[in-house]
């Protein structure tokens, strides 16, 4: 019985191990951390590389969104954590925000609330959006929820551009 078990986990073991050696499997890990790093406030461009990798047929269309979304909602929970967390520090002289800014930010976004994250996904703002979330203290499963509902829409909108533009 236990040599079934070994026998069984060796050939799962193998197979994850081709399955991580293909060009697929590279291009769809390239798509989570392109989507990730480009969710904090690093610039990036995400949604070039999911209309390419739908357009070259990588994986499953399905699974190509839900990469792009799950990376770019965890850097968006990276930002909200830096809100959260490093806010203490904002009456450092090093802190790169002035506080009368923070203030102005967190007054805004409180008179549009929550809901407002569902616009996390905006090329514009979206970053600050979501590390304002966290100095405004927005509870994370609520933020994980908005955020990531906006930033599938914004991927389903672009999938559907690319799969249905002539040349595929």
């Amino acid at each position: 019985m236990a040599d079934h078990r070994v026998e069984a986990f060796a050939n799962a073991a193998r197979f994850a191990i081709s399955l991580a050696m293909t060009n697929d499997f590279l291009a769809v890990a390239a798509l989570f951390w392109s989507a990730f790093l480009a969710a904090t406030i690093l610039p990036g461009a995400s949604e070039v590389l999911l209309a390419v990798t739908l357009i070259e047929r990588t994986a499953d269309p399905w699974l190509l969104i839900g990469v792009a979304t799950l990376g770019n909602t965890l850097g968006s929970l990276v930002n909200w954590m830096l809100g959260r967390f490093l806010i203490g520090f904002k009456d450092r002289r090093w802190f790169p925000v002035p506080s009368d800014r923070i203030d102005r930010f967190s007054k805004t976004f409180n008179r549009y609330g929550s809901w407002s994250l569902l616009f996390a996904w905006a090329p514009i703002g979206g970053d600050a959006l979501t590390v304002v979330a966290g100095i405004a203290r927005v509870g994370v499963i609520p933020f994980l929820v908005l955020v990531g509902v906006g930033k599938l829409f914004r991927y389903l909108v672009v999938a559907a551009g690319a799969l249905s533009w002539p040349w595929i």
